[in-house]
């Protein structure tokens, strides 16, 4: 079962009468007018950046708002498209894992937290569709759409799996990657076939091909960031990039999921509970394989 909150209707009459106003009347009026009747979404926005130590209104004011006239087409074509698909992709992806997914899908305006966002929003395990960020990407068609959708539902099927109270929770690079590797796994079941939704549009057409032939080199760069203590932005996220390639921790994570699929299925990679270890292990034998 799922349901669907659409706030676009409601981001466009806020858009409608301060889109001629400077940039920081706009964000205000983003947050006291748009945004306000969803204080929840509002909060989880604002506290993902407070926890980088960042200004949220900076993010907003540099990175989001100069761009949004710009990409208000490309958001309301990914809306349309998003009504039609989400209900087919979400049964496919039941299918896929022989489990029902109760999720809740909103599709907002926000200020750069990502295209998909698997979190929990009014005590439902939620998908958040961040429509500036799907325009800001070139996400705006039926591939690249159904592809976020089945990947942010492998992040969500994980999520499922591992709520078992004697797992312990993740954070940090390892897990970043462990998780990211586990969803673009299930985008590729879900599609059926290795659809590397993170590929389009960012990344050229040589993105995949780059990624493999450089793969040893990307297995021993993301040690060596955990090592030195460096972050490891660049190998996730649309505002980064390693060697002007992005989202490559997707295809690297991808790698190590395959790897662990050798000795187990999927539902036990989903709740490995010593990933760290696991996905360093893998890494390290990617090195010396050569």
């Amino acid at each position: 079962m799922n349901k669907t909150v659409d706030t676009f209707s409601d981001f466009l009459s806020f858009w409608d009468r301060h889109s001629v106003e400077d940039i920081d009347s706009r964000i205000r009026g983003w947050a006291g007018e748009y945004m306000v009747k969803w204080p929840e979404l509002l909060e989880k926005q604002i506290n993902d950046y407070r926890s980088m130590s960042l200004d949220w209104r900076e993010v907003a004011k540099e990175r989001v708002f100069p761009f949004l006239q710009e990409r208000i087409e490309g958001m309301g074509r990914a809306r349309a498209l998003l009504s039609v698909i989400t209900d087919q992709v979400h049964r496919t992806a039941e299918d896929s894992f022989g489990m029902e997914l109760n999720i809740l899908y909103v599709l907002y305006v926000g200020i750069g937290c990502g295209a998909g966002w698997v979190t929990e929003l009014e005590g439902s395990q939620a998908i958040l569709l961040g429509l500036e960020m799907i325009a800001e990407c070139g996400w705006t068609d039926e591939v690249s759409l159904r592809g976020l959708l089945a990947h942010e539902l492998g992040h969500a099927f994980q999520g499922i799996l591992r709520e078992d109270p004697d797992l312990s929770g993740g954070s940090g690079p390892f897990w970043q990657l462990y998780t990211e590797g586990f969803a673009q796994r299930c985008e590729h079941l879900i599609m059926e076939h290795d659809s590397w939704n993170v590929g389009r549009g960012v990344n050229g057409p040589d993105w995949l091909e780059w990624c493999e032939d450089n793969r040893i080199w990307l297995a021993g760069k993301f040690l060596q960031a955990v090592e030195m203590g460096e972050d490891v932005k660049p190998f996730f996220g649309s505002w980064f990039d390693i060697s002007g390639r992005k989202h490559c921790g997707h295809y690297l994570g991808h790698e190590i999921i395959l790897e662990l699929e050798k000795t187990a299925d999927i539902s036990t990679v989903a709740r490995i509970e010593d990933f760290e270890p696991a996905v360093t292990s893998v890494l390290e034998g990617m090195i010396t394989a050569g």
